[in-house]
């Protein structure tokens, strides 16, 4: 799959997003895309996935089968779970009993007979995980995969996605909690000033052994305002960041 001289903006008068960006991906690559908030992370995942259109430049030879989970799932939907994963199997044509293979694996079987507007958070997430998986997709974009998520899911959906990167799928993923962090292979694209280029290895991109020098936890204290930004960079630099509001969760 390719990106070949990509630019991107929402209107003719509108400011550029993203400009003259080109990437390769092969198959089996899994990507975590990183940058501060507003660099266009999320449109570059819109772009890769086909919801949006280039205004200049072309993405070839994308996989047949995409799946996408977005940051904020749209829960305002008059379905219950249940159907709503009914209504998106037989929209991609894919086997029913994917479903409750599924819906069992991301531990949301009790959430079948809710009304999407009714979950929560770290639920309707589960459900924008389950409908991007049920289709075998060759390609996975995640965007912000790990929020809100229980533990035991969070913990989980790292081998997921080594499942669809196994078998040849390319995964992209945007993720500020650092959670695909240790991920065998992964790549790292830093979104910053319209571009997109590739960060190189990092000692925190390896699995962790006891080798690795003991961690100091660091407490630091900046206005409400500054937060988002300063979490970014640290997380971009490698850095595990928990804000007061993660760690209350």
């Amino acid at each position: 799959m390719r990106v070949a001289n990509l630019s991107f903006r929402y209107g003719r008068r509108e400011p550029w997003v993203l400009s003259g960006v080109s990437l390769a991906l092969s198959r089996g690559d899994a990507v975590e895309v990183v940058g501060p908030n507003g660099t266009g992370k999320s449109t570059l995942l819109r772009l890769l996935a086909s919801l949006l259109r280039p205004v200049e430049g072309a993405i070839e030879d994308r996989p047949g089968v995409v799946g996408y989970a977005p940051e904020r799932f749209p829960a305002a939907q008059p379905f219950t779970v249940a159907a709503y994963l009914r209504h998106m199997a037989a929209i991609r044509g894919t086997d029913p009993h994917a479903i409750g293979e599924w819906t069992e694996r991301l531990g949301m079987e009790h959430l079948l007979g809710q009304m999407l507007p009714d979950l929560s958070k770290g639920s309707a997430q589960k459900v924008g995980l389950a409908q991007a998986l049920l289709c075998e997709p060759g390609l996975l974009i995640l965007d912000e995969p790990f929020a809100g998520l229980d533990t035991a899911t969070r913990a989980g959906l790292p081998a997921l996605i080594g499942e669809v990167t196994a078998r040849g799928g390319i995964v992209v993923v945007s993720d500020h909690q650092g959670d695909l962090r240790t991920f065998p292979g992964l790549r790292r694209w830093e979104v910053h000033n319209r571009s997109v280029r590739e960060l190189p290895a990092q000692p925190s991109d390896r699995v962790a052994s006891s080798h690795q020098p003991p961690l100091t936890v660091l407490e630091v204290e900046v206005p409400p305002s500054k937060a988002a930004d300063l979490a970014d960079r640290l997380r971009a630099e490698g850095y595990a960041v928990r804000t007061a509001r993660e760690a209350a969760k």
